[in-house]
């Protein structure tokens, strides 16, 4: 066993060949845990992010996954475990972020954004938790502020976000004592897509005075995937304050 405070441990970011699942798989790599990490198609991506996790000496698994498919989750879990042997860490991070105006939001988008945001950490919670149970694990769910705060252009987003908190608290509880189960969510981070007039609008909003970064949420996930598992049913805003 390493010194590593994830030494020993496997772990499952859906959604982790880019932006935010990057970081987060990479960070739980360095920490000492074995990766696998989901994307639907993104593949040239989820294998570069692979080769990344192996080279501190971490094993990695990218493996094609659409979290809204039943059978497509299931394949994707029992691949990590034949893979790796067994699964202590699950990181809900697949997700779809929209803008649409409230007034003309069509059926076919509120569905699409809950099928991945609430339906997707859903069946991959309930998949793992067999293997959870038996190592005594952690699921750390992506949450956002935008589930703690009404954005009028975001509604199916902010409400999938907040469905996800809330699925989070009743994880929480069902999945006690042997799984902890906690979210992290977001503020604005700076992502390279994103325009500079936009982040330098938050970040004047932001007591902080600046945008998060993806290690910034990475760190907090670490903290749930590797502090006390006596912590659980919390929702742990990143964001510099700027929900305030």
């Amino acid at each position: 066993m390493t010194g590593l405070p994830l030494g020993g441990n496997s772990a499952l970011v859906t959604g982790g060949a880019r932006r935010l699942g990057h970081g987060i798989a990479l960070a739980l790599a360095r920490a000492g845990a074995d990766v696998a990490l989901t994307y639907r198609t993104s593949h040239a991506e989820a294998v570069e992010t692979a080769r990344e996790i192996e080279s501190p000496g971490r094993r990695a698994l990218a493996v094609e996954c659409d979290v809204r498919s039943e059978e497509s989750v299931r394949a994707a879990v029992a691949a990590t475990v034949n893979r790796f042997g067994r699964l202590d860490i699950v990181v809900n991070n697949a997700a779809v972020f929209e803008s649409a105006q409230l007034g003309t939001l069509t059926l076919k988008q509120w569905d699409a954004t809950f099928e991945t945001n609430a339906r997707g950490p859903f069946l991959v919670a309930r998949e793992a938790l067999p293997h959870l149970r038996a190592a005594e694990g952690r699921i750390v769910n992506i949450g956002s502020l935008g589930g703690m705060k009404a954005w009028a252009d975001h509604a199916h987003y902010c409400a999938s976000k907040a469905a996800l908190h809330m699925l989070t608290l009743t994880m929480a509880k069902a999945f006690a004592p042997e799984v902890s189960v906690n979210c992290v969510a977001p503020g604005w981070i700076e992502l390279d897509e994103k325009s500079v007039e936009s982040a330098a609008h938050f970040a004047a909003k932001t007591p902080m005075r600046r945008n998060g970064s993806v290690d910034d949420v990475a760190q907090a996930v670490l903290f749930f995937a590797a502090g006390p598992h006596f912590v659980t049913g919390q929702v742990l805003a990143v964001d510099g304050g700027l929900g305030l």
